[in-house]
């Protein structure tokens, strides 16, 4: 597997570290990738997290923006300037730093969550919230993509 699939609610311990799932950990390994590298999401409470292929995709995005132009700087000063690298140690724990935590709200409790390239983590209340509020605007564009209306025979649509 290549991707960060799937969600997962791991508890900190006492000394605030936390599991980072296994799979999420096989996906790290492959990507060569030692630790994670963090960074705040563009629009919400939640930490961006990934490896090589995450950085890549952060670095293409810039590419697109003039260097030293005002939008270049604002992204690179979010995705670079305060991103962080976290270790693991040889059970797969990282320590989630207080700037982390204070961003994503993050009390006892974190929820990661696979996007593909990259996964989230967060606050177990705050994403159940979003995720409500992504199945919502999901339903709104299929309908008004007109998803509902299928030729006869086509089967049952995905997801209903």
């Amino acid at each position: 597997m290549d991707e960060f699939v799937s969600t997962f609610t791991n508890r900190l311990d006492a000394k605030g570290r936390v599991s980072i799932p296994a799979p999420f950990r096989s996906v790290l390994a492959v990507d060569g990738f030692d630790g994670i590298y963090c960074c705040p999401t563009l629009d919400r409470q939640a930490i961006d997290a990934g490896g090589n292929r995450f950085r890549d995709i952060i670095r293409s995005s810039l590419a697109n923006f003039e260097p030293f132009s005002e939008d270049h700087e604002y992204l690179s000063t979010t995705l670079i300037g305060e991103s962080e690298i976290l270790k693991h140690d040889r059970e797969g724990r990282v320590v989630l730093t207080d700037t982390i935590r204070e961003h994503a709200g993050i009390g006892e409790r974190v929820t990661f969550v696979g996007q593909g390239y990259k996964f989230q983590i967060w606050e177990p209340e705050r994403f159940a919230a979003y995720r409500e509020e992504a199945k919502n605007r999901l339903r709104d564009l299929r309908r008004s993509l007109g998803a509902g209306r299928r030729p006869a025979g086509a089967g049952p649509e995905v997801g209903t």
